[in-house]
């Protein structure tokens, strides 16, 4: 089968119509991995919405028709006028992104024998490297696309004097009110896009700046003992800060090239990105953002894994990963990003 043809959305089409399937071995193990993601971020930030589909439509629909009182009284013998419900649609196209890991076979065979412990079965490592480079890739097309400046139409910078206008003190000023300041964003964008904001994303800079902030330890001060003292945790600032959850992007990556070792945080140390994400992903449901991932095999796997045999005499064979996506913002008004936070 023709490995080049499964780069595309069409030619996975093709295979599946010749009778592919992924390895479900291989693939359930993947989505293992990715139930326990750890530091990465986008997937608990943006929901991951399945679609049948790899291109389609989504909803959207005009918030001040929702919003608008158009119940009416009825006229004896008589109707009201239909209400109008405006409605546009997007688009989102499922790109396919694809991983290949090779496996020297006369290798593996010798760690097999060593009976060293994780090297049972050399595709298992191969699977959860694959699947960490997956989870890599979705933060850092989330830090590039939605976690910075001039994304959202609501943005906020930090300053460190006299802040007027969409202006705060930065995280790190002990001026600076953490709990005031989060209830009126909250309120913002309760008030202009009809969802009260569930979630924080927190650059690591501004996790620390919120985390050693005088106006927070005096808050929890009296909470803590001898054994264990208080400490400001991101479950604390979701209790103080009124939101579901808040999530500290911990995520890192190399950023040099081969040979070579530069480690950055994937996401601006600086930021923070305050917003509303649907419990309950769905075409229909209002989100900030989604992560579109199309269900190739009809099964809710968004990821698919297979295995196939290198050349003959090699004595090798690869792991291959697959997902298709389209990450996008479906809810300007349900985010406020703050930049310059420290």
């Amino acid at each position: 089968m023709n490995m080049n043809g499964r780069s595309t959305t069409a030619g996975i089409q093709a295979d599946i119509a010749k009778g592919w399937k992924p390895n479900n071995y291989l693939t359930n193990m993947s989505m293992a991995y990715f139930a326990q993601a750890g530091d990465y971020v986008a997937p608990s930030i943006f929901p991951i919405c399945p679609v049948p589909l790899a291109s389609s439509y989504y909803y959207k629909f005009s918030k001040g028709d929702l919003a608008r009182d158009n119940v009416r009284r009825k006229p004896p013998y008589g109707k009201v006028t239909p209400a109008i419900m405006g409605q546009t649609d997007d688009t989102y196209k499922c790109e396919v992104d694809q991983i290949i890991v090779g496996i020297d076979q006369i290798e593996a065979l010798n760690f097999q024998r060593s009976r060293a412990p994780g090297v049972a079965d050399p595709r298992r490592a191969k699977v959860r490297f694959a699947s960490e480079q997956m989870l890599i890739h979705l933060d850092i097309l989330f830090a590039s696309g939605f976690f910075k400046a001039g994304v959202w139409g609501q943005e906020w910078a930090g300053v460190t004097s006299s802040a007027s206008g969409k202006q705060f003190l930065k995280f790190s000023d002990a001026n600076f009110d953490p709990v005031h300041f989060f209830d009126e964003r909250i309120k913002d964008i309760k008030q202009s896009g009809r969802r009260k904001p569930n979630r924080l994303a927190l650059g690591y800079d501004a996790y620390l700046a919120l985390k050693n902030h005088p106006d927070l330890l005096e808050r929890v001060k009296y909470t803590g003992t001898t054994a264990n003292p208080a400490n400001v945790t991101p479950a604390v600032l979701a209790q103080l800060f009124g939101v579901e959850q808040v999530k500290v992007l911990e995520s890192t990556y190399n950023a040099g090239g081969i040979g070579e070792e530069n480690m950055q945080f994937i996401c601006d140390s600086k930021g923070a990105l305050l917003c509303y994400a649907t419990p309950s992903p769905a075409i229909d449901e209002p989100s900030a953002g989604y992560i579109f991932t199309w269900d190739m095999l009809g099964n809710g796997a968004w990821t698919a894994f297979d295995q196939f045999e290198g050349e003959n005499g090699t004595h090798s064979e690869f792991v291959e990963g697959l997902m298709s996506t389209d990450m996008r913002k479906t809810a300007d008004d349900l985010a406020i990003y703050m930049k310059d936070c420290v």
